[in-house]
């Protein structure tokens, strides 16, 4: 399940009370990858870049309307869609399940349920073997986005080699539990990885300069003496 709290939520509405709203009880449920807009032209440009995993859509916006906002959208970016809707006639209902969305709420609606629905989408689309061999994961105020091998800190992009990335994929699998230096090598170096115990030291210091505010003295990526490494991820928020 905590895979799927990394997953990146664009939340569109005009009324910045419902956005403030949405995105409070998305937090409180351990989501932290949120966006949001106030109407069509913002939302397209976050879609642009941003690449959500998923997106909640009012129908009424100020420079048009969810639906042909979504149109939009699926030309470039198939992701599911949750709708948020003033009205509550069939005919909205069935245009925006038409048009490819994944369910359709009427407000004013209880955010506890909208939370039950948006989990139950992403379970849906994303609880598959593939989708959750990678994620992203938060130590700190860092995250760690093992998908595209980037650490997010301090507005920045730290992007890792694929050493460093191997080493935290390794660790992240096996978060809260000692993994040899045996182990990290042969994930790293394969079956040439004999030899390799100094050179990893090298690499474990340098995935701690990206991720530990204080590599000196890490909280996160401990060593555990005489036999190898341990990522501790304190908390998925």
């Amino acid at each position: 399940m905590d895979n799927l709290k990394s997953k990146k939520i664009l939340i569109v509405d005009d009324e910045p009370e419902i956005r403030i709203m949405i995105e409070s009880f998305l937090r409180k449920e351990g989501f932290f990858r949120i966006y949001s807009a106030a109407d069509c032209a913002s939302a397209l440009s976050i879609c642009r870049t941003g690449k959500p995993d998923i997106a909640i859509l009012d129908v009424m916006l100020p420079d048009g309307d969810g639906f042909s906002l979504l149109s939009s959208i699926k030309q470039f970016l198939d992701m599911p869609v949750l709708f948020l809707s003033a009205r509550g006639e069939d005919e909205d209902r069935l245009l925006g399940l038409g048009l490819g969305a994944d369910d359709y709420m009427v407000k004013p609606f209880l955010p506890r349920e909208l939370v039950l629905r948006l989990t139950a989408i992403l379970k849906r689309v994303y609880s598959s073997p593939v989708a959750e061999r990678l994620s992203a994961f938060q130590l700190g105020e860092y995250i760690i986005d093992l998908d595209s091998a980037i650490v997010h800190r301090n507005q920045q992009e730290l992007p890792l080699t694929a050493k460093e990335h191997a080493i935290l994929v390794k660790l992240y699998e096996n978060q809260g539990r000692i993994v040899t230096s045996d182990a990290l090598c042969q994930a790293v170096w394969g079956d040439d990885s004999y030899g390799y115990e100094n050179t990893l030291m090298v690499h474990i210091r340098r995935v701690r300069e990206k991720i530990e505010m204080d590599p000196s003295n890490p909280v996160y990526l401990l060593t555990v003496r005489g036999l190898g490494y341990k990522l501790l991820v304190k908390a998925i928020r």
